[in-house]
């Protein structure tokens, strides 16, 4: 770096699961730009593990989240005590606009976010409804930082060895937050299609926590043949199936951000109950329909046949 560049840098990245695999192509044009800088981020108690296992921050610094007067002070603890020149709000929501007033009376360090007083506000009309790389994009364009096409998550990786799994095999990720069940393509048309996939000699892998455990019970009780793994995977073992599968299928959910991220053939499902749609990824498709209704196992199979294929 040279003389008079911001040395102490902090990203801002709260949100879900699926928001931190999202965000890791942000995340590596930061670091990549800051080469030498010291790279804090502050992120949920849930990410900590993973940011730091990426190996592309010198610091991660936890979020409690809380709504009490406590919580924000901690925070405002953590702010100051960062002595950060510059902070990217990558989250860009009220609750983080939030933390730069918290730094009243000042000094503030340059931030670029949403908040009121910003030295580079990121905020237009319509900003929440532009897909999330793209509004990444548009908002590190003046610092001079470009985004690569897809994210590089060679650091995640596990021997799945355990899990007795023989090639081809396909993942199937049927659920999604569980306020948000308009987001469910139907289980019955997951079964539908692991039914077909056995029939080809595919076997298929049914992947989510506790909260799935019914879908993949759903899906088994239709397809003998497929093997349900719900809460049985670790975060890095869910990348290291994905790294040897066949191809996987999935809703707008954590895990299917995830395994697009590290570069399986994946197809993204969606309706209209994702707006805006984000996905990335080398090999992800994104198969929309507006209505799940109309959204049939064949044209899901048409697609998993092209993204397999364009390996």
């Amino acid at each position: 770096m040279t003389k008079g560049q911001p040395r102490r840098i902090l990203v801002i990245k709260l949100g879900a699961f699926g928001d931190f695999f999202l965000a890791q192509t942000a995340f590596a044009a930061i670091r990549r730009h800051h080469a030498g800088a010291h790279l804090a981020l502050l992120t949920l108690p849930s990410l900590a593990p993973l940011a730091r296992l990426s190996g592309l921050f010198d610091e991660v610094l936890e979020d409690p989240r809380g709504r009490k007067l406590a919580d924000y002070m901690r925070v405002r603890r953590l702010l100051r005590a960062g002595r950060f020149d510059r902070v990217y709000d990558l989250q860009a929501q009220p609750r983080t606009d939030r933390y730069f007033w918290l730094l009243a009376p000042g000094p503030w360090p340059e931030w670029s976010g949403t908040a009121l007083g910003a030295s580079h506000r990121d905020q237009y009309p319509g900003r929440r409804r532009v897909p999330v790389l793209a509004r990444y994009a548009r908002q590190l364009a003046p610092f001079g930082i470009a985004l690569d096409d897809t994210p590089d998550l060679s650091w995640l990786d596990a021997d799945i060895a355990r899990f007795g799994l023989t090639a081809p095999y396909v993942l199937l990720i049927p659920g999604s937050s569980p306020g948000r069940p308009d987001k469910r393509w139907p289980v019955e048309r997951y079964a539908e299609l692991a039914d077909t996939l056995a029939a080809r000699g595919v076997t298929p892998v049914v992947l989510g926590t506790a909260i799935e455990a019914d879908l993949a019970k759903a899906i088994v009780a239709a397809c003998p043949a497929a093997v349900d793994l719900t809460s049985r995977t670790s975060v890095p073992e869910i990348a290291g199936l994905a790294r040897r599968a066949w191809a996987a299928v999935g809703n707008d959910t954590g895990p299917t951000h995830l395994v697009a991220a590290v570069g399986c053939p994946t197809v993204a499902v969606f309706s209209d109950a994702s707006k805006p749609i984000h996905a990335n990824g080398p090999r992800v498709v994104v198969h929309h329909r507006p209505d799940f209704a109309a959204m049939d196992v064949a044209g899901v199979l048409d697609a998993m046949d092209a993204v397999s294929a364009n390996r």
